[in-house]
């Protein structure tokens, strides 16, 4: 069930989308086994147990208590839960894993969480309007959405031998050429008209004049990629400003951080299996690598505003809900909605391209753009969840735009935005070159 927005109007729709949510984080925790909950496959987040508990608490501290009034029944759990983590300085956390509940604890809250919630949701409780409910809802089943993509990038990082395998279809290369396309002058539509559902950052909607550029076709391709690596870029100064070189050399960053490289053979980190690395799929790189990478292919990143002009917009003005026209979401327009774990070769979705012919622009990896994260003109905290995007107003974050194969269809609005910190290297962010 690909979960949109368009029709969340009715009680019974919400519980269902809501309980196809659920679904789909019940399933990625399916894939762990015994004692990998305890794990921290990566050092800057939280043990998955963590994430295992937290996904309830957001919903009963949202939709019950916040929204509904209800007290209470484990004011532990509904802290200890609430929150995660993004930090900046290098700070990480360090508890060890008998810090944390049992694993049979959190379940038994989560059902219970569940229970209760799905009360709220069905008109148990009336305390807040139709209008708050249908906010609220929505609210919790796109931020387990999210999680979803947070958690598989989280997987992704575990060892092998702690995960059930999953195989995704095959997908070969397809014949394709790099060329870059002229995007004209004009006008791109960012944020939206309130009255939709939207976070925060979403609104409001504005306009905003784009010179005329051109853009790559495809999204940087490991091959690409490797060509950088081969010509010593992870070790050009010239290439990296004064922080990114910084972190690189403090970790010591060679290549991607979903590459392996032993004895001169490069490989990729699957989510199940490590292969030989794709040539043809999009790279997966902080924006750190990827600014590093654009500087020695003498071309840049993408605005946000360049990036919707070449997604949405068309030679004759108007401009689209999705690159490829006014179609809901489908399979053949890309890889998203969480039915692959690992990328697919570029240009393997040709309905998916806008109207000026740039292919897969939402799926298949976010793309970086050079535009910091801030709010737009008329922005105000969502009263229901204020920290959600102004804790992250910091310039130390950048936007990122489209889609990966973990994202739900739900992300694929226009005006949706994602971002993370340059220089974390492990979500499903990839590369599109732009030139004036």
């Amino acid at each position: 069930m690909a979960t949109t927005t368009r029709d969340r109007s009715e009680p019974t729709t919400l519980a269902l989308e809501l309980a196809d949510a659920r679904s789909r984080t019940d399933d990625l925790f399916s894939i762990l086994r015994a004692g990998a909950l305890f794990e921290r496959p990566i050092p800057e987040r939280h043990r998955l147990i963590f994430y295992l508990g937290h996904l309830e608490a957001f919903d009963w501290n949202l939709i019950a208590r916040q929204g509904h009034g209800l007290p209470a029944f484990r004011e532990d759990f509904d802290k200890l839960f609430a929150f995660g983590i993004d930090p900046v300085d290098g700070g990480l956390p360090n508890e060890p894993a008998s810090a944390w509940p049992a694993e049979a604890l959190v379940r038994a809250y989560n059902r219970d969480v569940r229970d209760k919630v799905d009360a709220c949701v069905l008109g148990g409780q009336e305390p807040r309007s139709e209008q708050d409910r249908r906010t609220l809802v929505s609210m919790a089943i796109e931020h387990r959405l999210m999680h979803a993509e947070t958690l598989a990038y989280l997987l992704h990082q575990l060892p092998y031998g702690l995960k059930e395998p999953r195989h995704d279809a095959p997908a070969a290369p397809v014949a394709r050429g790099a060329r870059g396309i002229a995007i004209p002058e004009g006008m791109a539509t960012l944020g939206q008209a309130r009255g939709a559902f939207g976070w925060d950052n979403e609104f409001d909607e504005h306009g905003v004049h784009v010179p005329e550029f051109r853009i790559e076709e495809h999204k940087v391709t490991n091959g690409r990629f490797l060509d950088f690596v081969k010509d010593g870029g992870y070790g050009a100064r010239a290439l990296w400003s004064d922080e990114d070189w910084a972190w690189k050399e403090r970790h010591g960053i060679r290549h991607p951080g979903f590459w392996s490289m032993r004895d001169g053979a490069v490989s990729y980190r699957g989510m199940f299996a490590e292969l030989p690395l794709p040539l043809e799929a999009p790279v997966y790189v902080s924006h750190a690598e990827a600014s590093a990478f654009a500087r020695w292919s003498k071309a840049a990143l993408p605005t946000e505003a360049e990036f919707h002009r070449a997604a949405y917009g068309s030679l004759d003005g108007t401009e689209r809900p999705y690159p490829w026209g006014e179609d809901e979401p489908g399979e053949r327009h890309g890889n998203f909605d969480l039915r692959r774990f690992d990328p697919t070769p570029v240009g393997f979705y040709p309905d998916g391209a806008s109207a000026f012919g740039v292919q897969e622009m939402v799926g298949n990896g976010w793309e970086w753009t050079r535009t910091p994260f801030a709010p737009f003109a008329g922005f105000h905290p969502h009263p229901f969840y204020a920290g959600y995007s102004k804790d992250f107003f910091d310039g130390k974050h950048f936007v990122l735009k489209g889609a990966s194969p973990r994202s739900a269809s739900c992300f694929l609005r226009r005006s949706f935005r994602n971002w993370f910190q340059p220089r974390y290297p492990y979500v499903y962010a990839t590369v599109r070159l732009v030139r004036a």
